[in-house]
């Protein structure tokens, strides 16, 4: 439970592979397409929870646009970055006290928690009524490679195991689709070729970025119910 108690109210707690964020960095088009589909799940929200933050570079982004960006972040030296960068940061869930927000956003996040399903229930909570949940993880347990591992991972989702959880929560569930459709096969040749160290290297993330990235946005308009190398989900407080 040490993780979702520091997210949720514990002491801070250091990310496994921090190196990871500056990594992905490189991703450009990855990390645009991740903001446009945050963007369209916001609607009229002015003031935004981003749950797990890392190193800011959703909540820099959606703060550039006006919306009011709180972020909760448990590992000090992000969370320092964060500061530095001019975000409210936090973190705990616990330490913003009784706010309450428009809307709550969280990338690559819940699978690094034990418990996962009281983090639903602790947005659900933080939400007013009818606010927007924005949820990105890690698809299909059989893409499981080293990089899981090494980054702390505690689960790959299946589509039906991520909907029963935000349910539970009490929210509405408005849309589940799998995201990067050609990161799905890439990520089964990742796991053929079976790197023992977990590590991903800037010119490949690059590469996959720039030449295949594209296409699989394409696909994903025909594939997104079939398979993908992550999930998102949008739902809503009843």
């Amino acid at each position: 439970m040490e993780a979702v108690d520091a997210l949720m109210s514990g002491p801070d707690r250091r990310f496994e592979a921090g190196d990871l964020f500056d990594v992905m960095d490189h991703a450009e088009r990855y990390n645009r397409h991740l903001l446009e589909l945050v963007l369209a799940a916001t609607g009229t929200a002015n003031t935004v929870l981003d749950f797990g933050a890392g190193t800011g570079r959703l909540a820099t982004s959606l703060a550039e646009r006006g919306f009011d960006v709180t972020c909760v972040e448990p590992d000090p030296e992000l969370r320092a970055r964060l500061i530095d960068r001019g975000l409210a940061s936090v973190a705990a869930l616990t330490d913003l006290g009784a706010r309450r927000f428009d809307c709550a956003v969280s990338l690559n996040v819940l699978e690094h928690i034990p418990d996962d399903a009281r983090i639903a229930r602790a947005l659900h909570e933080r939400l007013v009524p009818g606010g927007p949940c924005v949820i990105y993880v890690p698809a299909f347990p059989l893409l499981w490679t080293a990089n899981d591992t090494r980054v702390g991972h505690q689960r790959r989702y299946r589509r039906s195991e991520l909907i029963r959880v935000f349910q539970d929560a009490g929210f509405a569930i408005e849309d589940v689709r799998y995201v990067d459709s050609l990161g799905f096969l890439a990520a089964l040749a990742y796991r053929v070729i079976d790197r023992s160290d977990g590590e991903l290297s800037a010119r490949s993330v690059q590469i996959y970025d720039r030449l295949l990235f594209p296409l699989s946005r394409v696909l994903d308009h025909a594939l997104h119910r079939v398979a993908g190398k992550n999930l998102l989900l949008r739902a809503r407080r009843r």
